[in-house]
C-alpha cells in the first residue's frame, strides 16, 4: 500500500470566501486557480459561477460539504475559491510569442504530477533551459500555489504556464503549429541523444507511478528514453526532466 500524502490545507488568505465573492472576483478578472462548490448548492448565484468558471477556464471542483468545512473558514455558503499565484496563458499565444521572436518551439507537458516539490523543481529546470511554456492539465496536477512558487525559486512566476482543460487537445494544437511531441518513456527504443532534439518540439512527462496516460501516449509522435546502466524501475521525474531538457540544450547549442 502506497503511503497517504498529506494535503497542507491552504492559507486563508489565498482564498476567496462565499458566492458573492467569488462571484465579484470572477467578474472583476481576478486570477482563481479553481473554485470548489458544494454538490448540493443551488441558486442564480452558482449558476452564474458555474458558467462563468467554465468561460474562463477555471476549474470547479465539485465537493461535499465536509471539504469546505476543512478549509476552516466561516460563511462559505458552499463556495469557496482559491487565488492563483500563477497567471496563466493561452496555448497558442505562447507558441505564436515563440515563434515571433525567431526561437525554436520548446514545450513540457506535465501529465499526472501533482507533488508541488517535483513542480517546483521542473519550473526552475525549465526556465533556466529556455522552455517557452508548461503545459498542464486544469485536473490531476498539484495546485501552482504559493508553497509551488516558493519551491520553484520564483520560476512559475516568470515562465508561461498553460492550463488547458484537454492535454490531448493540447497535442493536436501543437501538432498545427508543427510541433513534434515525445513522450518520454523508460522502455522507450531510441534513448535521447539518438533523437533530434533542435526541431520545435513539446516533452510529455508522465507521473512516476501511473507514467504517461495510455491515449495520451498514443497521441505523442516518438517515445524516448533516458539511458541508464543501472537496473531500476525509474528516475525522480524532476531529474528525468532536467536530463533531457540539458540534452535539448546541447544539441541546439
Amino acid at each position: 500500500m502506497k503511503p497517504f500524502r498529506h494535503q497542507q490545507r491552504p492559507k486563508k488568505s489565498t482564498l476567496v470566501i462565499g458566492p458573492v465573492a467569488v462571484l465579484e472576483a470572477l467578474q472583476s478578472g481576478q486570477p482563481l486557480d479553481r473554485i470548489y462548490l458544494d454538490t448540493k448548492a443551488q441558486g442564480k448565484q452558482i449558476s452564474e459561477i458555474r458558467n462563468t468558471a467554465t468561460q474562463q477556464g477555471i476549474p470547479v471542483n465539485y465537493v461535499p460539504v465536509a471539504k469546505l468545512d476543512s478549509f476552516h473558514v466561516a460563511g462559505h455558503e458552499g463556495v469557496v475559491a482559491q487565488k492563483a499565484r500563477v497567471q496563466y496563458q493561452q496555448l497558442q499565444d505562447v507558441i505564436s510569442w515563440a515563434t515571433d521572436r525567431g526561437e525554436t518551439p520548446l514545450f513540457l507537458i506535465l501529465d499526472g504530477i501533482t507533488d508541488i516539490r517535483n513542480i517546483g523543481g521542473i519550473a526552475r529546470t525549465a526556465y533556466c533551459c529556455g522552455v517557452h511554456g508548461i503545459i498542464i492539465p486544469d485536473k490531476g496536477v498539484g495546485a501552482l500555489n504559493e508553497d509551488a512558487v516558493l519551491t520553484s525559486a520564483g520560476a512559475l512566476e516568470h515562465i508561461p504556464i498553460c492550463r488547458v482543460n484537454s492535454l490531448l487537445k493540447a497535442i493536436d494544437e501543437l501538432h498545427l503549429n508543427g510541433i513534434k511531441v515525445f513522450a518520454s518513456e523508460m522502455k522507450a527504443a531510441k534513448t535521447i541523444a539518438e533523437t533530434d532534439l533542435t526541431e520545435p518540439c513539446a516533452i510529455v512527462m508522465g507521473s512516476e507511478e501511473k507514467g504517461i496516460y495510455p491515449a495520451l501516449l498514443k497521441s505523442c509522435d516518438e517515445k524516448i528514453k533516458i539511458p541508464m546502466k543501472g537496473d531500476f524501475e525509474s528516475l525522480n521525474v524532476s531529474v528525468a526532466t532536467g536530463m533531457i531538457l540539458y540534452e535539448v540544450m546541447r544539441q541546439r547549442s
